[in-house]
């Protein structure tokens, strides 16, 4: 399978010809592959969110190259089929939100690309209804919570029905049940209408949903692989500024008194299945023989 998203030996280094350039990207090799969910992990000023600027030709590279599909970046006549093709979802939605009524804040970007009235009418149903904001259609999105305005921001680039849907941070200004409710519907995204998804978090618990897990540091991409492999080694995670998800963590140290707890535990649910079936070969036996006991010396 070909990669949809292919980066080769790129750089990027802002202020290149001033006093004081600074390498934000230095020699990163990736591919993005149709259908996949990736996710990209970094410290501040790791060099997230400038490679998420160069997925959809934002930002070009100062050396390397960037494809999306069959077209370089760095062509400027195809920048529309690569910014149709790449969605990018930023971290503060007030920055993405262009109209005073939802809906047309929704139709701008199929509007910008020529879609006939007739389909464009059916385009903002459709992702209205995706993120579950029919019913705020004609509010203003100044009068919308921070979640539901993230909804419509992703509303908006999923009207332009793009094959990849890359998020900056999307969650990084929203409470727990914000984040929630925006990591439902990227996951539904991904399994129902078999969008790629690129995460970009600093969350490491919406890591666990991942394909893939990239870590970068200092520009340069230092970790691949799935959420297990890159999870189960917490020393090198943390040589690069970042963590195990708590749930991780607390296994891992339950791991040091219970072996039988795997010590590479991602979900909430595999631990408190974990530790049911260790209460029930541990405890439950011993409990129902105290019990047995008791019995047999009533009189």
């Amino acid at each position: 399978m070909d990669p949809i998203i292919r980066l080769e030996h790129v750089w990027h280094i802002y202020s290149a010809q001033g006093e004081r350039p600074i390498e934000a990207l230095r020699d990163i090799s990736l591919r993005i592959y149709p259908g996949e969910y990736v996710v990209i992990l970094g410290r501040n000023g790791s060099g997230k969110s400038t490679l998420a600027k160069h997925f959809n030709g934002i930002l070009l590279p100062t050396r390397g190259d960037v494809w999306v599909k069959e077209w370089n970046t760095k062509d400027l006549q195809h920048k529309l089929a690569i910014r149709s093709t790449v969605g990018l979802v930023f971290q503060n939605p007030d920055n993405q939100i262009v109209a005073t009524i939802v809906e047309e804040d929704v139709a701008f970007g199929p509007e910008n690309l020529g879609i006939p009235h007739a389909e464009l009418r059916r385009r903002v149903d459709w992702a209205l209804e995706l993120v579950g904001m029919t019913p705020y259609r004609y509010r203003p999105p100044h009068h919308l919570s921070g979640g539901q305005k993230q909804r419509i921001a992703i509303a908006g680039i999923m009207a332009m029905k793009p094959e990849v849907l890359v998020l900056d941070e999307s969650t990084a200004l929203l409470d727990p049940r914000g984040r929630r409710e925006i990591l439902d519907i990227v996951q539904r995204l991904h399994r129902q209408e078999g969008v790629t998804v690129v995460a970009i978090t600093h969350f490491m618990d919406e890591a666990i949903w991942a394909d893939r897990i990239v870590v970068l540091d200092e520009g340069r991409l230092v970790m691949s692989g799935s959420p297990e492999e890159i999870f189960s080694q917490p020393d090198r995670l943390r040589d690069h500024g970042l963590d195990v998800p708590p749930v991780t963590e607390l296994a891992r140290r339950l791991h040091r008194h219970f072996p039988e707890i795997p010590p590479a535990v991602l979900r909430v649910e595999e631990l408190v299945t974990a530790v049911r079936d260790l209460y029930a070969r541990r405890f439950v036996p011993t409990a129902m023989h105290s019990e047995t006991a008791q019995q047999e010396h009533r009189p």
